[in-house]
């Protein structure tokens, strides 16, 4: 696989074929996942306000805190592409702080660390990423009717239509790579892009 230029890698390597009854479930089955999604969450929000300070004074995430939140994006994406019925299996309960995916699962997502950021830019990187959020938006909104299509053909067929997931896959990447920027994980600004 071709290493992409952006330093954030966000895949999905599963097949498209689904068992038929898996989308009326899934969700159900992914309850547990999703609390503990939730409290990683504020975990996280913790972590970047730490890495905030620690940009600010030391032009440098530490290792252990940026690994943590990576691991906290990397639960979340693994958890999503079993919601969405992505994939059958479920995805392990996995707290290893690392940034590079060890690549047990089928949804992967690494993060390279940086030996040094900008000290600055945390200050206005937020805003910075608005034109992000603004098309975003429109990319979520188009993911909700992507969704809703491939859980009929899901249900229908048995395969997830390879347009739809790698357009569902795209718009994840596109969020997390924003997301590391705002989050000070990454000073390089983010494509525009899907893939």
């Amino acid at each position: 696989m071709d290493r992409p230029s952006y330093p954030l890698r966000l895949e999905l390597e599963a097949p498209l074929e689904v068992e038929n009854w898996r989308p009326l479930v899934h969700w159900l089955l992914a309850i547990p996942h999703w609390l503990i999604v939730s409290a990683l969450r504020a975990v996280r929000s913790v972590l970047l306000l730490i890495s905030f300070f620690a940009v600010l004074f030391t032009e440098r995430i530490p290792r252990a805190l940026f690994d943590m939140v990576v691991m906290t994006l990397r639960y979340h994406w693994r958890v999503s592409t079993y919601t969405l019925w992505m994939r059958e299996g479920y995805p392990p309960f996995d707290f290893s702080p690392r940034s590079e995916d060890a690549g047990d699962d089928p949804a992967i997502l690494s993060v390279d660390y940086p030996e040094k950021v900008n000290r600055w830019l945390p200050l206005v990187k937020w805003f910075l990423a608005i034109p992000h959020y603004v098309v975003l938006v429109f990319l979520f909104l188009g993911g909700i009717f992507v969704g809703i299509g491939a859980f009929f053909a899901v249900l229908i067929t048995g395969r997830y239509p390879e347009g739809m997931r790698s357009y569902l896959v795209g718009v994840a990447r596109w969020g997390m790579r924003v997301m590391a920027y705002a989050g000070f994980l990454r000073d390089e600004y983010p494509p525009f892009s899907l893939s």
